[in-house]
């Protein structure tokens, strides 16, 4: 063998090595800690197997007490991530069971399950997109006897508000969604500039959840533009001022 082709042997082994390498991570990370998160993020359908699947299970919902009465997974444990004593309440569950976690839409529950894996959590699943894209997909929620049965805005009256000879820019968002308030400003502010043409009809997802149910909307900030009531134009996502007018040519 060849001096050449004995280095092209170690570079092929190195690469099929690191290649394994990569293949592995996008299933597990580990930490000095030795914690492991297994599938940080899971789709609703494979969420949903998870729980049924796994009696022993603790299923976590780190929105704040007031999301979690108005609507939750059946057996959930409210432990909210903003919440003074987050740390001190999940230290109390059990390290060596698996964690299913959830919030609205997987920022918070994101965070909560790196906590977690920091703190020497074996095994933590985070629901992607959270409870709006489960409820989106039409699964079942709970709510709690004292919830307020504040509903929001019905898909009726949301079909009302859209008709308008104006174009009408609906901004689906939260006040906890950080792309939500940074682009607020830059909508309202174009709304302003184009008012002869153009109205922004805003809507809080957690004070309307049955309007977002009704959409299917699995994430915010989400925007959509109507004229004469016929939808034109949608976008997911945060997006630059100067992007929303090349695309709506408003």
């Amino acid at each position: 063998m060849t001096k050449y082709s004995i280095v092209l042997s170690i570079t092929l082994i190195l690469s099929i090595s690191i290649l394994g390498s990569c293949q592995q991570s996008n299933t597990s990370q580990s930490t000095n800690s030795g914690a492991t998160i297994i599938n940080d993020k899971i789709e609703v359908n494979e969420f949903e197997k998870l729980i049924a699947n796994n009696p022993n299970a603790q299923l976590i919902d780190v929105r704040t007490p007031e999301e979690f009465l108005e609507g939750h997974l059946e057996n959930a444990t409210n432990i909210n991530y903003n919440g003074d004593n987050f740390e001190a309440a999940i230290n109390k569950l059990d390290k060596t069971k698996p964690v299913l976690v959830y919030c609205m839409s997987g920022g918070r529950s994101s965070s909560a399950a790196s906590k977690m894996k920091d703190l020497g959590f074996k095994e933590v699943h985070n629901l992607s997109g959270g409870i709006m894209k489960w409820k989106a997909a039409n699964k079942a929620v709970t709510t709690s006897t004292n919830a307020t049965g504040s509903k929001g805005m019905s898909l009726a009256d949301f079909q009302k508000n859209i008709i308008s000879e104006k174009y009408i820019l609906v901004d689906f968002n939260a006040k906890w969604c950080a792309p939500c308030q940074k682009m607020l400003p830059t909508l309202e502010k174009l709304a302003e500039s184009k008012s002869d043409k153009l109205d922004l009809l805003k809507i809080d997802a957690d004070q309307n959840p049955e309007l977002m149910q009704a959409k299917k909307i699995d994430g915010i900030p989400y925007l959509e533009l109507y004229k004469d009531g016929k939808l034109i134009w949608t976008h997911k996502g945060f997006i630059e001022e100067a992007t929303l007018l090349q695309e709506t040519k408003l």
